[in-house]
């Protein structure tokens, strides 16, 4: 799988088109807003919404964790989307991918959604963390707030860079905002939306997308 190469804060990381970030030096795989269940949430308010996105999302998680060496899960923050991720069909589809991955270290850092959602259940054997957790130099959140000794890693945003072409094309990527201060990463789940960021003096800003990430130009 393919993977863009960045040093950050003395750190080798591996931003990969799958929205998500490799940190070689830890075997760790980062992901912020997973937003299992939130289809289901939406269905039960009667909304029509797709269904199986809460098994793509999974199957993709599986994915990294087969082409990566990973040892650690850091999840950056609404893990579950609300009460509806609670249901049994929902829970069933986690316990079983669990059970696939029972060596896998997995932190949850909590989020707002996590906070109203409520702890998943224990026997999924995930750590609960408030934020900040912080793991070598940088500060693990969900909320994009500045920390006074680490860099943060951050999600909660969704951040998308809208592309404009000359015949008025319009193409939202998801991607990765890169700062010494706090970074973002794009939102992992299936079934999420996105907040258009424009980079601010200093930013880094990295396109997710068509299998590759490639930084932004200009």
């Amino acid at each position: 799988m393919s993977h863009l190469t960045i040093d950050h804060c003395g750190e080798t990381l591996w931003l990969l088109p799958d929205k998500a970030i490799y940190w070689p030096a830890r075997r760790a795989l980062l992901v912020a807003d997973v937003h299992i269940g939130k289809a289901a949430s939406y269905r039960a308010l009667h909304q029509p919404v797709p269904r199986g996105t809460t098994s793509a999302t999974l199957a993709r998680l599986d994915a990294l964790l087969t082409a990566f060496d990973c040892e650690q899960l850091f999840i950056l923050g609404d893990f579950l989307h609300a009460r509806h991720a609670h249901a049994p069909a929902t829970l069933a589809r986690l316990r079983a991918w669990r059970a696939q991955h029972s060596a896998l270290h997995i932190v949850l850092v909590r989020g707002n959604h996590d906070r109203h959602a409520g702890d998943p259940p224990s026997d999924l054997g995930i750590e609960l963390a408030n934020e900040p957790c912080l793991v070598g130099p940088f500060a693990l959140c969900h909320e994009p707030e500045p920390h006074p000794s680490h860099a943060v890693l951050a999600g909660h945003v969704h951040p998308v860079f809208v592309l404009r072409g000359r015949a008025r094309q319009r193409l939202r990527l998801p991607c990765f905002v890169i700062d010494a201060r706090v970074s973002l990463l794009p939102a992992f789940g299936e079934f999420t939306g996105g907040w258009t960021v424009e980079p601010l003096p200093g930013n880094r800003v990295f396109l997710a997308g068509a299998d590759q990430v490639w930084p932004l130009q200009g």
